[in-house]
C-alpha cells in the first residue's frame, strides 16, 4: 500500500462516496474500484460496503485507514526533520486558514516569504475555522489561521482585530432597525458547523437583544457576507458583516457597532500552532515572518 492507496481510504471514509472520492483524486470511478479492489485482494478483507445511500468502509477498512493516515503523518514529519537539520529553509509549510483570510490576506503574505525563501513549498487548505482547529489538533497543518475566540491549548498570536459593522445603502437609525428588513447570514451547514454554532451569529444576537426588546425582521438569509453586501446594495435591507468585507469603493453607509457601555464589538483573527513545531526551521522562520507583518499594539 502506498501513499496514494492512504488517500484514497481516507477520502473514501470522509466522503462515503466512490463519485466524490474519485474526484478530489482526479481519478475515474472504475480506476478507484479498480485499485479498492486490489487492496481486498492484497489483504485479503473487505475493505468497503456498498448502500444505497452511499459507499463505507467496513470495520477493517476504517482500521487500515487509520493505519495509513498515522503513516503518511509520521512520514511527512519526519520529511520536516531531515530537511530542518543544519536550519536549511526548503520543504512544505502546511497551513490551514479561515476561508475568508485566504482570499483577502494570505496571498500577498505567501509572496512575500516566497521571495525571501524561494525554496518554500505552501499546502494551503480553506475551511470553516473550526475545521482548521480540527486540523491543526490532528497535527495535519504546521500553522491555522482562525476567525474568532477559540479553546486553544497551545501557542496563539492575535494577528489582528477588525469592527464588526451594519451596513445600508443609505443612512438609517439604529432605533428603526426592527421594522426593517434583515439580510441575514446563515453559516454554510459544513459538517463541522453542525456541533459548532456561529460565534458572529452569537455576538450579533447578544448584541441586539442588548438595544432591542422584539426580534428582528428577517427579510432573507444568505450564506456569505459578500451576498449579504450586494443584497445590501441593490437596497433590499441592512445587515451586519465583518468591517473586512467593506471597503470605500461599495458606496454603503457602515456604521461600526458598539455595546451600551460603548465598548466595540470586534473579531479576533489568530494564528495558532504547536509549541513543537517551532523545532522545524521553516515554522519557526514563517512564525517569525507572520510576527512580523502583524505587531501587537
Amino acid at each position: 500500500m502506498d501513499d496514494k492507496d492512504a488517500a484514497i481510504l481516507q477520502y473514501l471514509g470522509e466522503e462515503q462516496s466512490l463519485t466524490k472520492a474519485s474526484e478530489k483524486l482526479y481519478m475515474t470511478q472504475p480506476a478507484l474500484t479498480y485499485r479498492i479492489q486490489q487492496m481486498e485482494r492484497e489483504f485479503g478483507v473487505p475493505l468497503i460496503v456498498k448502500h444505497a445511500k452511499g459507499t463505507y468502509l467496513t470495520p477493517e477498512g476504517e482500521a487500515l485507514a487509520a493505519y495509513a493516515r498515522k503513516s503518511r503523518e509520521d512520514l511527512m514529519q519526519l520529511k520536516d526533520r531531515l530537511l530542518s537539520m543544519g536550519g536549511r529553509m526548503k520543504g512544505t509549510l502546511r497551513l490551514g486558514v479561515a476561508s475568508y483570510y485566504g482570499l483577502y490576506k494570505l496571498p500577498p503574505l505567501l509572496k512575500k516569504f516566497r521571495d525571501v525563501y524561494p525554496e518554500v513549498q505552501f499546502n494551503v487548505t480553506c475551511a470553516l475555522s473550526p475545521e482548521v482547529l480540527g486540523m491543526l489538533d490532528a497535527q495535519e497543518i504546521h500553522v491555522g489561521i482562525v476567525r474568532g475566540d477559540f479553546a486553544w491549548k497551545d501557542a496563539s498570536y492575535l494577528l489582528h482585530d477588525e469592527p464588526i459593522c451594519l451596513i445600508a445603502d443609505t443612512p438609517l437609525s439604529l432605533p428603526s432597525l426592527p421594522e426593517l428588513p434583515l439580510i441575514r447570514y446563515a453559516q454554510p451547514t459544513a459538517k463541522a458547523m453542525r456541533q459548532s454554532p456561529s460565534r458572529f451569529g452569537d455576538t450579533i444576537q447578544a448584541w441586539w437583544h442588548e438595544h432591542y426588546d422584539v426580534p428582528p425582521f428577517v427579510a432573507m438569509e444568505v450564506d456569505s457576507y459578500e451576498t449579504c453586501k450586494e443584497m445590501v446594495k441593490h437596497g433590499l435591507g441592512y445587515s451586519f458583516v465583518p468591517g473586512v468585507f467593506v471597503r470605500p469603493e461599495d458606496g454603503l453607509y457602515t456604521l461600526e457597532l458598539n455595546h451600551k457601555n460603548g465598548e466595540a464589538l470586534r473579531r479576533n483573527t489568530w494564528m495558532l500552532y504547536g509549541t513543537p513545531s517551532l523545532e522545524l526551521t521553516i515554522v519557526a522562520r514563517f512564525i517569525e515572518f507572520m510576527n512580523a507583518e502583524h505587531p501587537s499594539s
